[in-house]
């Protein structure tokens, strides 16, 4: 089986205030982290070696992964300063993968596409790389992309695109030869960059593979809880937290570690790690502790945690927040 490229150094912007405490792959999904999703997926499609490449919050990584042994493979570790992006990211971890042709894996989506036959149709295409891809499922907010009869691809369309389009999941073959003429050490995109022509356009020897596929993407806070709860079985996600008895949560994740006071009301809510105190209420919302807030942020801080409208909708109905309560 051919080592994967597991990306895992991006900032997670969409998901912040969260990212601020750890990096996006680390966030607690069930009684595992997402990037432990990630991994098992791997090893039970056969992956043997991943590299994990490393920028923000390493260290809430690599305190989960360690060495990969207790997951079944071996892992190490590409470090990058600066962030170097989709293709710099694995220009520079050519060395470690020291392979003519290896996986690119997105760290932040879950999917179960699988590899052999994906691998096979690359190999015989003999494209420079593969992409997995599913019918679009919502083309108002992902951007698309069009394949044609014999799965080269044509043409990569913005959100909003009239006619079917395919979404890439995050899964790919790709040639290292693809990537070595680049500079090392320098950012380079892939898809928003090196994939296309000055035109706009898809370079040659590019492909699609079809696939069927579960795909979740915890790309925004809705994103992350819907993850949550589907990983949950459309359970209560409260893995290890400590909710008062008469605590009303529902519809909300609530990290391992989190204290939750009496008469406590959230809905909808995803709750860090901090403690919620008895009788605060709050829809549509993230918790964080105060620590992280910002003059910048728009937010409620009150007794040593901070309260973020959960997505945009509710972001622009929240009016400008008091100063905090020292």
């Amino acid at each position: 089986m051919l080592p994967a490229l597991v990306l895992t150094a991006g900032l997670g912007s969409r998901l912040d205030p969260i990212t601020r405490l750890v990096a996006k792959a680390a966030v607690p999904l069930g009684d595992r982290a997402l990037i432990e999703h990630v991994l098992d997926w791997l090893v039970a499609e056969g992956v043997t070696d991943a590299v994990l490449n490393l920028h923000h919050r390493p260290e809430t990584i690599t305190a989960i992964v360690g060495d990969g042994a207790h997951l079944g493979l071996r892992v190490r570790y590409s470090w990058e300063m600066p962030l170097l992006g989709s293709a710099g990211g694995p220009r520079h971890a050519l060395p470690l993968l020291d392979s003519d042709t290896f996986l690119i894996v997105n760290g932040d989506t879950l999917c179960d596409v699988a590899l052999a036959p994906m691998i096979a149709a690359h190999r015989a295409s003999r494209a420079a790389a593969t992409l997995a891809v599913v019918p679009n499922p919502a083309p108002e907010h992902y951007n698309g992309i069009v394949v044609d009869e014999h799965d080269q691809i044509v043409a990569f369309v913005p959100r909003g695109h009239d006619g079917p389009t395919w979404h890439f999941v995050g899964v790919q073959v790709a040639a290292a030869s693809l990537f070595d003429p680049l500079p090392d050490n320098v950012p380079a995109e892939s898809v928003h960059g090196m994939y296309r022509r000055a035109d706009g356009g898809p370079r040659p020897g590019l492909r699609a593979h079809r696939v069927s596929s579960r795909f979740i993407d915890v790309g925004t806070p809705a994103d992350y809880l819907g993850a949550a709860m589907t990983i949950a079985g459309g359970r209560e996600a409260h893995t290890g937290a400590a909710i008062a008895p008469s605590a009303l949560v529902t519809g909300s994740l609530v990290w391992p570690g989190a204290r939750i006071g009496e008469h406590a009301v959230l809905d909808q809510c995803i709750v860090t790690n901090v403690s919620v105190p008895a009788g605060f209420h709050a829809e549509r919302a993230v918790l964080v502790p105060a620590s992280v807030w910002r003059e910048t942020d728009r937010a409620t801080v009150t007794s040593g945690l901070a309260c973020f409208a959960r997505d945009p909708e509710a972001a622009r109905k929240q009016v400008d927040s008091e100063p905090p309560e020292k």
